[in-house]
């Protein structure tokens, strides 16, 4: 059973959030929250994933991100109405697990959980196109591996294993890749693999 808390300074919106996920067989709600004073405050070990409003009064969403990080606590998912590219990346830097748009489908909203608690970067897909890097010239075969892995959460060590490679040369063929995707962090990279991998010629011609 996966439990979540829900953060939403709007009671129709947060009441109804809590709804949907309730409706889920895996899915329990422990509690919804109208800022991130009281959710900071009812957070403890039991909760597995935070459905956080970006937009907050007082102390908006990313300082309640940062502060759930810096206690290591449960994965965020930010919620907002509108995704703009500067605050998707602040919020992914800050440590969210993933994105989601408050015009997403229960079915989504559900899936973006799910894929949270598992690891996975959550990502609505008007999202992911806001991030999403028309073209990438001059990835070679093996960052394409790389790439693919990187979708899939794996870490560099996984990688490494996974390719019968030294770490380091993982660190090397990432840093390769933000460079050549013009992104900050793994976690965008890993945004637009499947994206990139399944139209190879957004990665222009192999070298």
């Amino acid at each position: 059973m996966i439990r979540v808390r829900v953060v939403d300074d709007h009671a129709l919106v947060r009441e109804g959030l809590a709804l949907i996920l309730a409706a889920q067989p895996d899915i329990d709600v422990l509690g919804a929250h109208p800022d991130g004073p009281e959710l900071l405050a009812a957070l403890d070990a039991a909760t597995d994933v935070v459905l956080l409003d970006l937009y907050l009064p007082g102390m908006d969403g990313i300082e309640v991100l940062h502060r759930i990080r810096q206690q290591n606590g449960p994965k965020v998912v930010m919620l907002t109405t509108i995704g703009r590219a500067p605050e998707i990346r602040r919020a992914l830097a800050a440590g969210a697990s993933g994105f989601v748009l408050k015009d997403s489908t229960g079915t989504e909203l559900a899936a973006a959980v799910r894929a949270a608690h598992e690891g996975v970067t959550a990502m609505s897909p008007g999202v992911a196109a806001t991030l999403r890097t028309p073209t990438a010239e001059g990835v070679t075969p093996r960052e394409r591996e790389v790439l693919l892995l990187l979708g899939r959460g794996l870490s560099n060590r996984d990688i490494a294993t996974e390719l019968g490679l030294a770490e380091r040369t993982v660190k090397v063929h990432v840093g390769n890749l933000l460079a050549k995707l013009q992104v900050d962090s793994r976690t965008q990279a890993a945004l637009l693999a499947n994206d990139i991998l399944g139209n190879p010629a957004r990665l222009g011609p192999s070298r």
